[in-house]
């Protein structure tokens, strides 16, 4: 009788043993491949903006707030960053006053009704490589944009980067303020507006860096 029970009581402890070998293999490749989380370091991050009309262009910034970015290797793989608006500039206007008038009218509800909606938010959901870009572009990122409470997808070309404990993002995205609600001035709702048009489109150019 020993001769059929000893083999198969080795039989079911090998088996009993099968299942928690593979849960320890698994999750030890689960940690190995986890990603790690990078700080973003608002001081040392840029934003700025670009909106243009029929008769010219206001550029200014903006401040992050917060954020991080998502690293598995030498990877960005994901991230999060928050726009303080409360922080928005404009750059080319030099009288005091026109700037003054510029950006309170870019805090309105014309716009960004920055005094309802403190902050913006973009979450990346996924970064693909991107090869034969003539601005050195090697990645096309693609996440959730959120201005005024109204959340868009987008995608844009930039260039990304992990070394020595630092990751970075610089590139510029294209926006529709359309989708999100600002509508002033556009010709697509007011076709009658003439000159005074304001076109749908503005531009962001980021760098942002962050650390492990």
């Amino acid at each position: 009788m020993n001769k059929f029970f000893l083999p198969a009581l080795l039989a079911a402890s090998l088996l009993a043993a099968a299942p928690a070998s593979a849960q320890k293999k698994a999750k030890a490749a689960a940690t190995q491949t986890a990603a790690a989380s990078y700080k973003l370091q608002p001081q040392l991050s840029t934003l700025g903006w670009i909106g243009k009309k029929v008769t010219g262009a206001h550029n200014g910034t903006m401040q992050f707030q917060d954020g991080s970015i998502a690293v598995r290797g030498n990877q960005i793989v994901g991230g999060k960053f928050v726009v303080d608006m409360t922080s928005l500039k404009v750059e080319d206007l030099k009288d005091a006053d026109s700037n003054a008038k510029l950006v309170g009218h870019l805090r309105s509800d014309d716009f960004f009704s920055i005094d309802k909606n403190a902050t913006s938010t973009f979450t990346i959901t996924s970064i693909t490589p991107l090869r034969g870009d003539a601005k050195g572009n090697n990645s096309t990122v693609t996440g959730d944009l959120t201005i005024k409470g109204i959340t868009q997808r987008i995608s844009f070309p930039a260039k990304t980067g992990v070394k020595g404990g630092l990751a970075s993002a610089t590139g510029v995205a294209t926006i529709d303020r359309t989708k999100f609600d600002i509508k002033y001035g556009s010709k697509s709702f007011f076709e009658s507006i003439g000159d005074k048009a304001i076109m749908d489109e503005f531009t962001l150019d980021f760098n942002v860096i962050a650390k492990k």
